[in-house]
């Protein structure tokens, strides 16, 4: 009997395999019974091709108490994300749809189609209080998808106009389609943008983040966001040591030349159905230091793969923890960079005006929530 196959990587892709989410009943396992060689082209597993289902969501913004999160409130336009990072926090919300966290979360995506009349309803609720909402944050609101389906481009265009303050985060050029609405509300303090680069390596990023824009072409998308004049932070996440971690001083450097004004990072965490698929992943592309990259996770976990202590799961814990963070400190000041913390209460949501109606279809017009026209509107 031949022993089971290795798992190998499939182009485009960011997991390994389909790893059953937690929440599903039958366990499946690989068995390589002998019938089949292993070399045979019939048992070559067959490509994942993207699909998206469209959904009607019942809400659409999510409100979070996190103290190490600098916003509240967020909006996702889609599940899943096709950019395959295999470090996305994300991956494990795939489970409660009953699929998997590896290679269907990032081929089997949803598009809140309703998405921006949703918004405009809570919008124009009377007890809505606006503050910053974060735009794309448990997947990215500009993966490829959102070319065609335009999703993101109507939910800026609701916030523009009823002049409500965003923050966008994203690892894809595509951000720069809508620079003339991002621009025109960062003028007014009202738009900020980060740019999440990982590493400066072309192929390390072609297999950590496949369906992503490289990462010249982000650096390239900072420069033109900041000659827009919109601020521009790069989010350095995550720090992967052995992998990325070597790189973290060159990444910030790049990116201050780029435009950016700020930073922040985040160490690898690998919560729930993450750690099984990024180990998978490194046995897959870099298997003579898997371990030494999970020793030095461990390390940075006080011993476990993961720890979800709000204190300590951004930024891990230790010796190697503290000089991660020392490298960080000192190269932002020598760059002349912001090393951003807090929330977002410097963006302005004084101006913010309730949309006139609750349409069924997308307007522009704004005024208050009672379909009134406002007399000073």
């Amino acid at each position: 009997m031949l022993p089971p196959r290795p798992l190998a990587a499939q182009k485009g892709r960011g997991a390994v395999s389909n790893l059953q989410g937690r929440y599903e009943v039958n366990a499946r396992e690989r068995f390589d019974d002998g019938w089949v060689h292993e070399d045979d082209e019939d048992e070559a597993p067959a490509p994942f091709r993207t699909q998206v289902t469209d959904e009607f969501a019942k809400t659409i913004l999510s409100r979070n108490s996190s103290p190490d999160i600098p916003f509240n409130v967020s909006l996702n336009p889609y599940r899943g994300c096709e950019h395959g990072c295999i470090y996305c926090f994300a991956r494990p919300s795939h489970s409660y749809l009953g699929l998997s966290p590896g290679l269907d979360f990032e081929s089997r995506l949803f598009a809140k189609v309703n998405a921006p009349d949703l918004l405009r309803r809570e919008l124009a609720r009377p007890s809505y209080v606006p503050e910053p909402i974060a735009l794309g944050v448990n997947t990215d609101a500009y993966q490829p998808c959102e070319r065609a389906l335009g999703i993101t481009r109507r939910v800026l265009e609701v916030l523009h106009d009823c002049e409500h303050p965003v923050a966008l985060i994203s690892k894809s050029s595509l951000i720069e389609r809508d620079i003339d609405l991002i621009a025109a509300m960062a003028a007014k303090n009202q738009a900020i943008a980060a740019v999440t680069i990982t590493t400066l390596d072309p192929d390390i990023s072609r297999t950590l983040e496949p369906r992503a824009a490289a990462p010249a072409r982000r650096l390239r998308t900072i420069r033109r966001l900041t000659d827009a004049g919109i601020p521009v932070r790069v989010s350095v996440a995550p720090v992967i040591p052995f992998i990325t971690e070597p790189e973290l001083e060159r990444v910030l450097e790049a990116a201050r030349d780029a435009g950016a004004v700020s930073a922040h990072y985040v160490v690898l965490r690998l919560p729930w159905e993450v750690n099984p698929l990024f180990q998978e992943w490194l046995q897959a592309h870099f298997p003579e230091r898997a371990q030494r990259v999970m020793n030095r996770v461990r390390d940075l976990r006080g011993g476990k793969d993961y720890d979800s202590d709000f204190s300590k799961r951004m930024h891990g814990e230790g010796v190697w923890a503290d000089l991660i963070r020392q490298r960080f400190v000192k190269a932002v000041e020598r760059l002349g960079m912001n090393a951003t913390s807090g929330r977002f209460a410097q963006l302005d949501a004084s101006r913010f005006k309730r949309p006139l109606v609750v349409p069924t279809a997308p307007t522009k017009q704004c005024g208050n929530a009672t379909g009134q026209l406002d007399l000073f509107g």
